[in-house]
């Protein structure tokens, strides 16, 4: 790989060349880091082709152990060079280094856990009439689009990869611009292993739409797996509607907190402000909205600004970091003027944010702001702005609180916070949301599915349900009669 160049286009086992590229800009400096190969709609169907053909034409589908060696390899090798990629991850997005290496562990994990179930994908049987056998047959859906963001890129990356493997699908990967570097990194250990056949990953970064729109668009390709906003995620769903394609997405949130009366607040607020904050507030399960209980709602305002205030912002490599930048100066400007929006309208501006004056040239930083709001339905309770910013709202009691919760086109993520463990799981039930946290925020594992009610998407990844995404369910009938009948 030339010097400066830090992703290339690979279709299979290919490395293609292309004149044009876009820079790698390091959030927290702004600095250029390298240069990032640039695809377009010609690389696409190449490796769309490949895919296809792999899929059709190889026997890599129905090797559930090859793919699970495959799978315990990458794992390893991922491993093996943690350093170097969680150094990639925070060079590229701008987290907090101890940040990067717990999502590089997570994935490794996940890689790992999948690798379990390429080996464990059953169907069913039942014998439906005397002498008439149905079997249920899962089948890998044949090749995936994988559609890859910028704010967690290896996890995000992993949990839709790991599964499509897993399950027997071929996949063209596009990886976030942003982080088409880090991608690179992690990905190294997979493509450079020499039993994956040709064709079976492709990866194609780019600075445009133009790879995204020919994988949606594409009869070749099956599946679409995509997480990020919901506009976007409604763009593909209108693409794909004419191929018909099995879509897995995980769109957006507006996570709230719901601080019942009996909460230790001194020892949550800083949770809360961490729940916020997660990648500089730019995570889709984020917490956004903070419902805490008329009677300790000024406390828990005073307490939630002072952790706010408290964050320690700065470049992720620098030790103590809690919060890095945005990942872009033009992502920065542009939050920052809508949170200034917000603070025009909203009943009180608890905790108005800045950009640090010593922040260098072309950085992306932003600390924190917090508003306090009694109308659920104001549009900056409603929107999801993607940056640090939270919401203070009362309520006087559970009944209020769910349906204030509740009060959304999203349903992706929500917590309780409360020593009172009936009180606990009677609000959970009653959230429409598909993941909700008991006295945390923010917990996402392997081994369990995460995804959203409503417009926060369609379908669930990690877990054993992620499978389903990257399967079809086949049918196999024979009447095979009854010995002596």
């Amino acid at each position: 790989m030339p010097a400066d160049l830090l992703a290339q286009i690979r279709i299979g086992r290919r490395i293609v060349d292309t004149a044009a590229t876009h820079p790698s800009i390091n959030p927290a400096t702004g600095e250029t880091l390298g240069a990032i190969a640039d695809a377009g709609v010609e690389k696409a169907e190449m490796a769309i082709e490949a895919a296809r053909h792999c899929f059709d034409h190889s026997l890599w589908a129905q090797s559930p152990r090859l793919r699970q060696d495959i799978l315990l390899a990458w794992a390893s090798g991922l491993e093996a060079i943690t350093e170097e990629a969680a150094r990639w991850l925070t060079l590229t997005n701008g987290k907090p280094l101890a940040a990067a290496r717990g999502e590089i562990a997570a994935s490794v994990s996940e890689i790992r856990y999948y690798a379990g179930l390429a080996r464990h994908n059953p169907g069913h049987a039942m014998e439906v009439a005397p002498g008439e056998v149905s079997v249920m047959l899962r089948e890998p859906a044949g090749v995936a689009g994988i559609i890859v963001p910028w704010n967690a890129p290896a996890v995000l990356l992993i949990r839709s990869l790991a599964p499509a493997i897993a399950a027997g699908c071929t996949s063209v990967i596009k990886p976030a611009p942003q982080t088409a570097a880090f991608t690179d990194v992690c990905l190294r250990p997979l493509l450079e292993l020499p039993q994956l056949p040709d064709g079976a990953i492709s990866v194609l970064p780019e600075a445009g739409h133009a790879v995204s729109q020919a994988l949606v668009t594409s009869p070749a390709v099956d599946v679409i797996s995509f997480t990020g906003s919901n506009a976007v995620g409604q763009s593909i769903m209108a693409a794909a509607a004419p191929t018909m394609k099995k879509l897995s997405l995980e769109l957006g949130g507006k996570s709230c907190c719901i601080v019942l009366e009996d909460a230790d607040v001194a020892a949550i607020a800083p949770k809360l402000a961490a729940a916020a904050t997660i990648i500089s507030g730019q995570q889709c399960t984020a917490a956004r909205r903070i419902l805490v209980h008329e009677s300790r709602f000024e406390e828990t305002k005073a307490a939630l600004a002072a952790a706010l205030e408290a964050t320690k912002i700065g470049d992720g490599l620098d030790a103590g970091t809690q919060m890095g930048p945005l990942i872009s100066a033009a992502a920065r400007d542009a939050v920052k003027t809508r949170i200034e929006e917000v603070f025009d309208t909203a009943d009180e501006v608890v905790l108005r944010h800045s950009v640090p004056a010593d922040g260098p040239a072309g950085s992306a930083f932003l600390t924190p702001s917090l508003v306090a709001h009694h109308d659920p339905k104001a549009d900056f309770c409603q929107e999801e702005i993607f940056g640090p910013m939270l919401v203070i709202e009362p309520f006087s009691n559970e009944v209020e609180a769910v349906a204030k919760a509740n009060d959304t086109v999203y349903g992706l993520s929500a917590s309780v916070w409360t020593n009172r463990g009936d009180a606990a799981w009677r609000i959970a039930r009653a959230l429409r949301d598909g993941t909700v946290w008991i006295n945390d925020h923010n917990k996402l594992f392997a081994e369990a599915e995460t995804g959203g009610y409503r417009r926060s998407g369609l379908g669930r990844l990690h877990g054993f349900d992620a499978l389903l995404d990257f399967c079809e369910l086949k049918h196999v009938y024979q009447n095979v009669g009854v010995v002596g009948m």
